[in-house]
């Protein structure tokens, strides 16, 4: 059976591009790390990688087995750290995965307060541009804890946080905010506009596109970002309306905020691969309890009964 230390070296060698490099980084000797190798190599009874005058490259054995190594030493990892939890041990480092708008949205007013009860245990974040993406990294063992849509059939622990609501934002002086009309908005009347769009692998334009797909158009760029946030920038500077989550308008936002009619919203979840450990349940129970999905200053310029804090 493979052991952790091959596992690990067939990483280096993979992440560095040869055998020197991986020696070096794990500092053992070339020798040491190739002989390891080569008893991998014979534990699964083929090669799995081929040896190029500048690098190497992966053979289909090794590209399969490339992703599990990798879970399979993040898993290792967490289960010292959960170890060390158990048996009181307050430091440690937790992994958290999530997608860039949630991360600076829903994310900073919850992890400051679980920072504050756990000031010991540092956090490694891993910002993804869409749900898939996301889904695929907590599939390989990346990381703890997932903040994000649920994944189709997940086996593993799932808190549901809730609905996210997106909203138009624009320009103060666009003429959808003269007409005198509640803080609504129906996509279709927006058709012929240019909007602020998002790079085509973010899970943001799949957001956009679908929603206006609904409403029978396709919509026009003006622009594109990869982040929620400089959306907003960009349509309060008068480019053009862009659809974001609701978490991610800012306090005192001097723009028009609008409600998408019908609603444009998304299903969050909070979710790990396995059973978590205390630390990571703790940040699952605050996020269950803490997270603010439709911001109190975005519902009251709404006029929507505030449903979380």
């Amino acid at each position: 059976m493979a052991t952790l230390r091959q596992l690990e070296y067939l990483v280096a060698i993979v992440d560095e591009g040869s055998f020197t490099r991986a020696a070096e980084r794990l500092n053992v000797t070339q020798p040491g790390l190739s002989h390891q190798f080569q008893a991998l190599e014979r534990e699964v009874g083929g090669p799995l990688l081929e040896r190029l005058p500048r690098g190497v490259r992966l053979t289909p054995a090794g590209r399969s087995m490339v992703p599990h190594a990798r879970a399979a030493l993040a898993e290792a990892g967490r289960a010292t750290l959960s170890a060390r939890r158990a048996a009181g041990v307050s430091t440690g480092e937790l992994h958290l995965a999530t997608l860039y708008s949630i991360s600076s949205g829903v994310l900073p007013a919850v992890m400051g307060l679980w920072r504050r009860r756990h000031p010991g245990v540092r956090v490694r974040l891993f910002e993804h541009r869409s749900a898939d993406d996301l889904a695929q990294a907590m599939a390989a063992g990346v990381a703890d804890v997932a903040v994000g849509p649920l994944p189709d059939r997940w086996e593993g622990t799932v808190r549901h946080l809730g609905t996210e609501e997106f909203v138009v934002v624009t320009a103060a002086d666009d003429p959808l905010t003269g007409r005198g009309l509640a803080p609504r908005v129906r996509l279709a009347d927006l058709a012929d506009r240019a909007w602020v769009h998002f790079t085509p692998d973010s899970g943001l334009a799949q957001v956009l596109d679908s929603a206006c797909a609904q409403s029978g158009f396709r919509p026009r760029i003006a622009v594109r970002t990869e982040q929620a946030a400089s959306a907003v920038a960009y349509a309060a500077a008068g480019l053009g309306p862009a659809l974001v989550p609701a978490s991610s308008v800012p306090r005192h936002f001097p723009e028009a905020v609008l409600r998408p009619d019908p609603p444009v919203a998304r299903v969050l979840a909070g979710y790990t691969r396995t059973g978590p450990d205390p630390v990571a349940a703790s940040l699952l129970d605050l996020l269950e309890e803490h997270a603010a999905l439709m911001p109190r200053h975005v519902a009251r310029r709404l006029g929507l009964r505030q449903t979380s804090s």
